[in-house]
């Protein structure tokens, strides 16, 4: 009778926490934030115990469950509207290579050292690190690459979201060595005037791309 227990809990916890991952949105396991992986860990913990421990109530089980999922969709949420919490919870891209030119102050402040950033180069196919125009390690830890396009200009080609969600990103005007009030004072001559009414905005070779939040 234990055996068959353990089986129906077995199958009934399979079942919630397929539910929970599909509630949770759609995102690659390489994707995941600290958040998503912290919650299903707890959740993974959680399910093995109630397997081992069948003479615990399930229930002792499903409430912690559902109580992480409601937190996470809130925590979602929150993401969703306030940038500052997504950094806070999520972190934010770093640039490891700016127009060829490893930061290592960067690579500190992230714990990342030169054998990290080789393998992941070695990963991506890139032999070299001056065929690196861009890399740019991603909150999943991801390193995206940018690799410089032989016989065009010398310019930078990386294009970075100059607003977000409402946002300057003055990290990423610095790269193209501008200043907000420079970006303000071109948006101004577009007829935007209202920063914080821009969803996103990029700039590349002269040219605008802006788009407005819904209203």
């Amino acid at each position: 009778m234990e055996y068959v227990t353990i089986i129906l809990r077995t199958l009934l916890l399979y079942g919630v926490i397929l539910f929970i991952f599909r509630m949770m949105g759609k995102r690659e396991i390489g994707e995941l934030s600290i958040l998503d992986l912290v919650v299903f860990i707890m959740i993974g913990e959680m399910a093995v115990i109630a397997i081992e421990q069948p003479k615990d109530p399930i229930f002792h089980t499903l409430v912690p469950m559902i109580v992480l999922t409601i937190s996470q969709i809130v925590f979602a949420f929150f993401s969703l509207k306030s940038e500052t919490f997504r950094r806070l919870v999520d972190g934010s891209p770093t640039v490891i290579i700016s127009n060829g030119k490893i930061d290592e102050k960067a690579m500190r402040k992230q714990r990342y050292n030169f054998d990290d950033l080789l393998v992941q180069l070695r990963e991506k196919n890139v032999k070299n690190i001056a065929d690196v125009e861009f890399a740019i390690l991603e909150p999943s830890s991801k390193l995206s690459v940018f690799e410089k396009e032989k016989g065009k200009k010398k310019t930078p080609s990386l294009t970075l979201p100059l607003i977000k969600d409402g946002v300057i990103q003055e990290e990423h005007l610095a790269l193209i060595h501008q200043t907000p009030e420079w970006l303000v004072k071109q948006l101004a001559k577009r007829g935007y005037r209202r920063i914080d009414r821009i969803s996103y905005c990029t700039y590349e070779d002269g040219a605008f791309y802006i788009d407005e939040k819904d209203e």
